[in-house]
């Protein structure tokens, strides 16, 4: 007798799932605080926080890739990632307010990444593909929810965390994910996720078209559209070091084998010539922070009709 598991739900399901008690819960809103409805519809928030979220994204990048030019350059010590440029924002005049602003936004990003996987208001569809694109969106979310958990934990900690202090959580975290069953092949496994994070932005430096969510002159598209592609393959190449540690680490059984985002660019920066490729990938890094900001002003907001 063989059992068959459930399979789970679809996004689609999901998205109509939460529909009906969405409805409910706006109408229980506005029969209890009349003055409710008068304020902006949802779809409205809904836009204001997508584009709040790829400003904190456009930060982000901006800013790791210009501590990493300025490290390629030997400004400064060593380069950053995006916990780098939080860490950086954190000892700048009034950091914590700059701090509490990025952490809002990034958390916008989140709730626009989840909209984006659960309702699909860029309409991608439930075919192989689209299921792909949203879960990617997914994944993105997740990226960047810990991203601004790590922003608010500077917040709460008065002052920015090293690098180093950066790659021995990383390392310690390895070390618990190496302590469980099959510890090595999940390392692995995340070191091939981290591997097709890197070659998925590299794909589409390649073939998508960037310009085509964006409401805005012929003239903006021109430019907007290079630095997209060199944005996404600078990110999509400054994750490859970062896969080979990880995946280093689970087929050696060694948690010390583990860095940052950071750390596998400076260890790109000790190769030979590595200096020159160090600051190529801050340039592209910055492309890609400036798309965001980009995005954050001309792009396409459609809010889902589920949330209207």
């Amino acid at each position: 007798m063989s059992l068959s598991l459930p399979s789970p739900p679809s996004p689609d399901a999901l998205s109509r799932a939460l529909h009906r008690p969405w409805r409910r819960l706006t109408h229980l809103v506005q029969s209890r605080w009349p003055w409710a409805s008068r304020l902006p519809p949802l779809a409205k928030w809904v836009e204001w926080a997508a584009r709040a979220g790829y400003g904190g994204r456009g930060f982000v990048y901006l800013s790791a890739g210009a501590l990493s030019l300025l490290a390629a350059t030997d400004h400064i010590r060593d380069a950053a990632g995006s916990s780098g440029a939080a860490g950086w924002l954190a000892g700048q005049p009034y950091g914590q307010v700059w701090l509490l602003a990025l952490g809002i936004s990034l958390w916008a990003f989140v709730l626009w990444r989840a909209i984006q996987a659960i309702f699909d208001p860029d309409r991608h569809g439930t075919g192989a593909k689209g299921l792909a694109k949203r879960g990617g969106q997914a994944l993105s979310g997740v990226f960047y929810g810990v991203l601004a958990a790590t922003v608010f934990e500077y917040l709460d900690e008065y002052g920015g965390r090293t690098e180093a202090e950066d790659t021995a959580e990383n390392q310690q975290k390895a070390a618990e994910v190496l302590a469980l069953p099959f510890g090595e092949a999940l390392l692995i496994l995340i070191g091939l996720i981290i591997l097709a994070i890197g070659l998925g932005n590299l794909i589409r430096a390649l073939r998508e078209d960037f310009t085509e969510g964006l409401d805005c002159s012929d003239r903006a598209r021109r430019w907007a559209e290079p630095l997209a592609r060199a944005g996404y393959g600078a990110r999509g190449l400054a994750y490859l070091p970062l896969a080979v540690f990880v995946l280093l680490a689970g087929l050696r059984a060694e948690a010390g084998s583990v860095t940052s985002f950071a750390g596998g660019l400076e260890a790109l920066e000790r190769q030979p010539g590595g200096s020159m490729v160090l600051g190529a990938l801050a340039a592209g890094l910055m492309a890609f922070g400036a798309f965001a900001f980009v995005e954050a002003r001309w792009r396409r907001i459609r809010a889902p009709k589920e949330l209207s």
